[in-house]
């Protein structure tokens, strides 16, 4: 299904983290980054690994790396947290869901609303009593 720019929006926000990876430590991280130290591993190339949920300090990070001539290489990864299924199904929208649920309990309201009032309606009771009698014998 089609993403809305809502569901993009989400899945940028609270789902996506962006990695960058560098061969040398960084002197001046900005705020809001993470930093681990990749443990050493034949054929990997990078060994520090950079993450952040904000494209803003990510930005600023990476034009720190450009302005160094650092090499780096970056990724956009889904976070490992719990609300990450509900905020974005995989193959589906959250807004044409809501909007789905929305409709039907628009549509199953009136229902509901007028079994509600036959239930209340004495007569109606009175008659449906008689019938199940009929019915058991």
């Amino acid at each position: 299904m089609q993403l809305t720019k809502f569901d993009r929006w989400l899945k940028e926000k609270f789902v996506y983290e962006i990695q960058i990876l560098t061969l040398r430590p960084l002197d001046n991280v900005p705020k809001h980054i993470r930093h681990i130290e990749l443990p050493e591993k034949p054929g990997r190339r990078y060994k520090h690994l950079y993450t952040t949920g904000r494209a803003k300090a990510a930005n600023e990070m990476l034009a720190g790396l450009k302005e160094n001539n650092q090499m780096f290489t970056t990724k956009v990864v889904d976070k490992k947290a719990w609300w990450v299924e509900f905020v974005a199904p995989k193959g589906k929208s959250v807004t044409w869901y809501l909007v789905s649920v929305f409709l039907m309990m628009g549509g199953l309201a009136p229902v509901i609303i007028w079994i509600r009032g036959l239930l209340q309606n004495p007569e109606f009771m009175k008659n449906m009593k008689e019938s199940l009698e009929i019915l058991r014998g």
